[in-house]
């Protein structure tokens, strides 16, 4: 699957508004600030804690495909890895490279387009490359996973999100009733099968793909951090919420190594 959108199209509105950067009300780049965004990001997504599994990355070399604003990059740190961080948006970039200097963390960052990866990062193995929501916004997301290859140890493991295609949120987009991303007129998100994503990933062998999330809340009292859920899902027991996010979850999380 690609775009004939040009990736500057998507540089420029990720530079505009990096990702979760409204995620706090504190002054942009002050340790609270970073604090609270990640107790935000993290409640309302924490199937990513699960999914990334920060304590098994100790002492290990660990790539970030689109690292954003370091919410998972300093996680990453904190618990020990050895972190390098690849990002489109320069804006968002500085951020994580600010996060890291607060938390007197150490890390490698680069930036540039992941479809021209081999142009700009310098040649290393990693025992994991990690990507959450960000391969979906390339017009060219096979050329980033055919790049990822030169840089995946033989025995190394490949964790991903990619937008789901078969999930609630992609019904209500199709109907006109949400959009991708929380800023409007996002150039490009991409939505796959399980099909469809093993296509893209020819080469890779994948051990397991899921669906999780579904965000539950009213959008403008979220804004003012208070969690008041949509009332079609305030009625509904946590177990019968659950079981929708596991079959129609807008995340899908899949993992992966080299054939």
């Amino acid at each position: 699957m690609t775009s004939d959108i040009d990736i500057n199209i998507v540089k420029e509105y990720w530079d505009k508004r990096p990702c979760n950067i409204r995620h706090s009300s504190k002054s942009i780049g002050t340790k609270e600030y970073f604090e609270e965004v990640s107790k935000k990001k993290f409640r309302v997504e924490p199937h990513i804690l699960s999914f990334t599994e920060f304590n098994r990355w100790k002492n290990k070399n660990v790539l970030e495909i689109g690292c954003g604003i370091g919410t998972v990059a300093i996680e990453f740190a904190k618990h020990g890895a050895i972190y390098t961080g690849c990002e489109l948006s320069k804006e968002s970039l500085e951020l994580t490279r600010k996060r890291f200097e607060v938390y007197e963390l150490s890390g490698d960052f680069y930036e540039g387009n992941a479809e021209e990866l081999t142009g700009f990062l310098p040649q290393k193995k990693y025992d994991l490359i990690y990507s959450f929501g960000v391969i979906h916004h390339s017009p060219k997301p096979k050329k980033i996973f055919n790049n990822l290859k030169n840089y995946l140890k033989a025995d190394g493991e490949l964790k991903v999100m990619l937008y789901a295609k078969n999930s609630w949120k992609n019904f209500m987009i199709e109907n006109g009733l949400d959009q991708p991303e929380a800023q409007y007129g996002c150039p490009i998100a991409n939505v796959y099968t399980e099909q469809e994503v093993k296509d893209l990933m020819e080469g890779y062998e994948i051990s397991k793909i899921s669906q999780d999330h579904i965000f539950p809340y009213q959008i403008e009292p979220y804004k003012n951090g208070e969690y008041i859920k949509q009332p079609w899902f305030s009625s509904m027991p946590d177990n019968v919420f659950k079981t929708l996010e596991k079959s129609l979850g807008w995340h899908m999380l899949i993992d992966a190594k080299l054939c």
